[in-house]
């Protein structure tokens, strides 16, 4: 047998393995053996331990390091810094329930309306502004509304000037969009008026950069928003 394909042979016994070596090694951090930020053994020990090829276990924490849960440190060992594999975004927020992405929400938005108090320019006032306006605009169809609505929130985590924010609350859109569209068409909000003056009143208290006034209506919308689903 040529020697590329006995290299492709030995390629495809060798990942399996690894990864089979990587799940043991997943179970043992879960099992809580190695803590979060403590140095796990050495190759040579866990090879042993595994009884695999020191190749091999090298593979498997590449594997590990790549999904986040191990990290290799040049001439300071293998550290734990997850305790077990986070899905993706798409695949959390798939599953997760409305009232858990309002509560996710609730936690980014206050701080982000806070922050955007803090640091909002003359022009991501006037995008609030606009946004304001739109959506009073749109009452009917519901998905119009829905995503006036979200388009309204979206400046005000614009207007936070964090990095991490904006493109944190885009992962929620899909999810959050087609739960409230499903919601308002079963559930109509009480008040349009009440629920469009709480709307104004948070763009009133970043216009006026009172970050602790932002924060609680904001906190204090979602949070409405939330008991009146549960």
């Amino acid at each position: 047998m040529a020697s590329s394909q006995m290299g492709a042979i030995s390629q495809i016994k060798r990942h399996p393995l690894a990864a089979q070596t990587a799940e043991l090694l997943l179970a043992r951090i879960r099992d809580g053996e190695w803590p979060l930020g403590h140095r796990i053994p050495g190759e040579t020990t866990l090879a042993v331990q595994l009884g695999v090829g020191r190749s091999t276990l090298r593979e498997a924490i590449r594997e590990l390091a790549g999904r986040g849960v191990l990290d290799s440190r040049q001439g300071a060992g293998v550290f734990v810094t997850a305790l077990d594999v986070t899905d993706d975004w798409d695949s959390v927020l798939r599953h997760a329930t409305i009232v858990s992405v309002i509560e996710a929400r609730i936690a980014i938005e206050a701080e982000a309306a806070a922050l955007a108090a803090h640091r909002r320019t003359p022009a991501d006032l006037r995008a609030i502004r606009r946004a304001l306006t739109a959506r009073e605009a749109h009452g009917e169809p519901v998905a119009e509304h829905v995503d006036t609505d979200m388009a309204f929130h979206r400046t005000v985590i614009v207007a936070a000037h964090n990095d991490v924010l904006t493109p944190l609350f885009d992962n929620f859109l899909p999810r959050l969009r087609a739960a409230m569209i499903a919601m308002l068409e079963i559930r109509p909000v009480p008040s349009e008026a009440a629920d469009h003056m709480a709307h104004e009143q948070l763009a009133d208290a970043i216009a006026a950069r009172d970050p602790a006034a932002a924060a609680r209506y904001s906190r204090t919308h979602l949070t409405a928003l939330k008991e009146s689903l549960t």
